[in-house]
């Protein structure tokens, strides 16, 4: 308790008192609702934001009941410096020095984690990938979904013990990957109390426009500026009995802006016209005609002006160091040696110019801050480019040899450093050795921003590293390197151009390979964009290239991709192909993503092909192998890809169990993309009969960015228009099936089937059944490429018999129910037999053949129980007991009709509930 308490000058808090209250209500309705909530305070330099954080912490400090406090800060190298203040807050909790030796920070990190993360197999999980973040432990799988999934768990198993909160200051300093992280953390951990306040210039908003106001647990404060008569109580606080006239001219300059008036009765303090009386402070002589600068920038600079030379050249380096900086630090820049550098430090901090973190929490105990970043501003703006150049090479090479090589932390710190020496003299005869430091440093950057998942850090690092160099060759893989990072964080426009651009150096460099290379990642694009055929020219290509050449990781990877995307084309034997070759080379250079990657694929297109034991034996293995290595993309791939072909087995329990699984790790490694996908799995529920589950799930996806969750909304479509139309809500299942509509013309064979399925359905129950019966054909026709058991496939089997019969058109029924008979035995699913035996027993009551029609009804309720699926079982008993009605065999007719109307009641289906009363009505009135 009252760790951060200050003797310095403290304005008295006022007009802030609902802003305060707000904070402090958002913090305990977090606390009470267990419930993640978001507070971004914004407002312009000096307003407030910090002191409305420390009255924040000063209450929570004082509640009897435990809370978890973090507090980090963003810095303002570049556009930001990957999750430092992310890094601050796990150090805080660690008890970990920013300068702790890494044996001593790691084993303190062991301890926390002993004491916070009780699960073990978490803790495990979780400990390498934090140790990555604090720079630790290089190797770490550089996923952005495994590190946020690891530093999630943290957080969240900290607020399972108590509410947990998390203060950023200068949140417009924040770097992307920090931002997206934030978003994450109160998305994914939205049902815990989580608290996180957020400080932000006004500047952030265009840095990223609508960050936040999405998201349920968004709130939004501005400060604005304080009024007059809040000013004057805050001077009268200050500075009791200050002359009226001296200050009203205080007021005016002020313009609402409390670091104004702070700022002045600093300024007669360090003039000596001011002492210090308890907690207030009284004139000393007469100040009535003092002159007050006009801006809050002339009256700093005038405090800066009237300090000794000594104190201000401290300034000066501090200014260059950062917002905060160390004793040793300041010595290498400045010069000053220890007795006069702690002589100078004193008199700075009495002045209230600097200040010393003294929070045994805080990870930089001990260091020195700027108590306000328009002071360090000012300073810094101050110095000739000369001694800009001279104070940054200082800093550079201190913090290069004050940290290991093997240690990155702040590679991006001593980076910004060489780069502003160099561009503080760019015609020096050093320049060039400075730029080919700043260029390995940034590369360094790059490396370690991807490694954390920063991917928008690392696309603009590697781009300003690219940029000093006149190397092509460099210059071209760095371009590369962009694009990658581009594409990770979906950014296509900026992954083409910098794919583009990398082409064009090495073609013009003579490296044909990594042309061809980087080519096959621009066909990746095109496949993204809907231009199949296009991508798969450019990919065919690259693939000519570099087979020309020793096999290697690149070939092996485009194989494989080739295979994926032929499949989807409809080219099987081309597909297989490719994969074959895929294959050699995986298993040659023990390359687990490419072979688990390229044996799930094979095993979709054996699948396709009615191979369906050897498609689950391969595919099954694809899954070994991704959870083995930890390749949790090809896990998931794999998961997805063998639930779908379980359940064209007609497994459907076991199909949803693996999606289930799928989710759940989908969940956990924080991947929305594939958590989408197997919420859009929805088929095993459906055939299932949990409905309710099937709408549930189209309310968890993205609608408004359905282009991201394309394969989950387009497998969504094989269940939820069916669960629409056959619940009478036809509204909403043409709402459904028209936001995808353009599927149809995919080039994708299975997203056609999907499309042209729902439209089926949609028609087939608006009694439009000649156009029903010729969209369900159109998806019947893709079994060719995908198989006759994919879902869209044969449930579009089903719409186009019942068309066809209710047309009457009894030969074209006759034709599609030769499709199935004339399968093999081991291609012909339970599902279809069960359905060729009602559509055939309707066809024998048409050819009043009794007995065949009993025979054929039964064979198909046995198949279908044996499935568990309670809605086609439903509708043949209806069919059945409505056939029985006829043949006036009403006590025959009852119990089947009765255990229609049950299921159709649990069900919901209320057309069908409605048409099976009806006939139970008419059985009972009939016997009496």
């Amino acid at each position: 308790k009252g760790v951060r308490r200050t003797g310095g000058l403290e304005a008295p808090f006022v007009g802030r008192d609902r802003e305060l209250r707000l904070v402090k209500e958002l913090f305990h309705d977090s606390a009470d609702a267990q419930r993640a909530q978001l507070a971004v305070v914004t407002g312009i330099a000096g307003i407030g934001k910090s002191r409305l954080a420390w009255e924040f912490e000063k209450y929570v400090d004082g509640l009897a009941g435990d809370a978890f406090w973090h507090r980090g800060r963003c810095l303002s190298y570049g556009e930001g410096i990957a999750y430092w203040a992310l890094a601050e807050m796990v150090r805080m909790r660690c008890r970990i020095l920013e300068d702790e030796e890494p044996e001593s920070a790691r084993a303190k990190l062991r301890l926390a984690l002993d004491e916070y993360v009780p699960d073990a197999e978490e803790r495990a999980w979780v400990e390498p990938r934090l140790a990555h973040l604090l720079g630790l432990e290089e190797g770490v799988p550089g996923d952005q979904e495994n590190l946020f999934s690891a530093w999630r768990i943290l957080f969240e198993r900290l607020a399972d013990q108590s509410p947990t909160i998390l203060v950023f200051e200068d949140l417009q300093w924040a770097d992307a990957g920090l931002l997206d992280f934030l978003e994450y953390l109160l998305d994914w951990s939205r049902g815990r109390p989580l608290f996180v306040l957020a400080l932000a210039r006004p500047e952030f908003s265009d840095k990223r426009p609508g960050w936040g106001s999405g998201k349920r647990s968004f709130n939004s404060l501005y400060l604005e500026r304080l009024s007059a008569a809040a000013m004057g109580d805050l001077l009268a606080g200050l500075v009791p009995g200050l002359p009226g006239d001296l200050q009203g001219r205080i007021l005016d300059r002020a313009e609402g802006v409390p670091l104004y008036a702070v700022e002045t009765v600093r300024m007669l303090l360090d003039r000596g016209l001011l002492a210090r009386e308890g907690n207030v402070y009284r004139a000393t002589g007469a100040i009535e005609d003092l002159e007050v600068p006009e801006t809050l920038h002339a009256l700093v600079a005038a405090r800066l002006d009237s300090l000794p030379p000594e104190e201000r050249r401290l300034v000066e380096c501090g200014a260059v160091l950062g917002k905060t900086f160390t004793k040793q630090g300041l010595a290498a820049v400045s010069g000053v040696v220890d007795a006069e550098l702690e002589l100078l430090l004193g008199g700075l901090l009495g002045k209230e110019i600097i200040s010393v973190q003294a929070d045994p929490r805080s990870s930089d105990r001990g260091q020195y801050s700027f108590l306000q970043d328009i002071v360090k501003r000012i300073a810094y703006e101050t110095l000739s480019r000369r001694e800009r150049k001279a104070k940054h090479l200082a800093a550079a090479e201190f913090l290069a040899s004050a940290w290991s090589a093997e240690e990155d932390e702040i590679i991006e710190v001593v980076a910004a450093h060489y780069l502003d020496a160099y561009h503080a003299a760019p015609d020096d005869p050093d320049a060039v050795e400075l730029r080919s430091k700043a260029f390995e440093m940034l590369v360094r950057a790059g490396e370690r921003a991807a490694s954390l998942g920063a991917n928008a850090e690392a696309q603009r690092t590697f781009a300003r590293a690219g940029e000093l160099t006149d190397d092509v060759l460099a210059r071209a893989e760095l371009h590369e390197r962009a694009g990658v990072m581009a594409s990770i964080g979906g950014r296509q426009d900026d992954a083409a151009a910098n794919f583009e651009r990398a082409i064009e150096l090495f073609g013009s460099g003579g490296a044909t390979h990594p042309a061809a290379r980087v080519s096959a990642r621009v066909a990746e694009i095109s496949w993204d964009r809907g231009r199949l055929e296009h991508g798969l020219e450019s990919m065919d290509r690259a693939f000519a290239t570099l087979s020309e050449e020793e096999p290697d990781a690149d070939l092996a990877a485009l194989a494989a991709q080739i295979g994926r995307f032929r499949y989807f084309a409809g080219q099987g034997d081309m597909a297989l192909e490719r994969l074959e070759r895929a294959l050699e080379i995986a298993e040659l250079l023990l390359l687990p993503e490419t072979l688990a990657q390229a044996l799930n694929t094979k095993g979709v297109v054996l699948c396709s092909r009615g191979r369906k034991t050897e498609a689950l034996s391969l595919i099954r293995k694809a899954l070994d192998i991704a959870l083995e290595h930890d390749k949790p993309a090809a896990a998931l791939r794999a998961y997805y890809n063998l639930a779908d072909v379980i359940g064209q087995v007609d497994q459907a329990h076991e199909s949803a169990e693996l999606a289930r699984d799928g989710l759940a790790l989908a969940r956990r490694v924080g991947n929305r993309y594939w958590e989408w996908s197997f919420l859009g799995f929805a088929y095993p529920r459906f055939a299932l009969g949990d409905w309710d589950d099937v709408v549930a799930r189209e309310g968890g996806l993205p609608e408004e960015d359905w282009a991201q969750a394309r394969l989950a909304f387009g497998t969504l479509l094989t269940a939820i228009v069916p669960v629409r139309v056959h619940r009478g809500q036809l509204e909403e299942a043409q709402r459904s099936a028209g936001l995808f509509a353009e599927l149809e013309a995919s080039a994708d064979v299975q997203e056609q089937a999907q499309a042209h399925f729902a439209e089926a359905t949609l028609l087939l129950a608006a009694g439009r059944n000649a156009e029903a019966l010729r969209c369900a054909e159109l998806s019947l026709e893709t079994r060719h490429a995908i198989g006759i058991s994919h879902e869209a496939v044969r449930e579009s089997f089903v719409v186009a018999v019942d068309a066809a019969l209710a047309l009457d058109d009894v030969s074209r029924a006759e034709e599609l129910l030769a499709v199935v008979d004339t399968l093999p035995p081991g291609g012909s699913p339970r599902f279809l037999q069960a359905h060729s035996a009602r559509f055939k027993a309707r066809l024998a009551t048409r050819r009043a053949d009794p007995e065949e029609a009993d025979r054929l009804f039964m064979r198909a309720c046995g198949l279908l129980r044996e499935l568990a699926f309670p809605f086609y079982l439903a509708v043949t008993l209806l069919e059945h007991g409505e056939w029985l009605l006829v043949q006036d065999r009403h006590q025959d007719a009852e119990p089947l009709l009765a255990e229609a109307r049950d299921i159709f009641e649990r069900l919901e289906a209320k057309p069908w509930l409605h048409r099976t009363a009806q006939h139970l009505s008419l059985g009972r009135t009939t016997r009496l």
